[in-house]
């Protein structure tokens, strides 16, 4: 779980104006933040089936939110794709 002003702190710098909160942006970086920490936590446990749906669905998530920006705005994908380095 994030912590409010790390919450804070990585909306603040994917947010497209001062009152942006729920952008596709900021809503992919979110998610991002939350599989990656779910990702160091299943090298610790590795029994863990219950947490594991639970990524597999904000990765889910995540792709779908990825599939409407690459649809709708080619140029704002390829930001974002690069800011999170999210392909190889």
């Amino acid at each position: 779980m994030l912590a409010t002003a790390e919450k804070k702190a990585l909306i603040a710098t994917h947010q497209k104006s001062s009152k942006d909160t729920g952008s596709v942006e900021v809503q992919v970086a979110l998610l991002t933040e939350k599989i990656n920490r779910l990702t160091g936590h299943f090298q610790a446990h590795v029994k863990d089936h219950h947490s594991r749906v639970g990524l597999l669905k904000m990765v889910g998530r995540r792709r779908r939110l990825l599939d409407y920006l690459r649809k709708n705005s080619v140029d704002r994908y390829k930001a974002i794709i690069a800011k999170l380095n999210l392909r190889k």
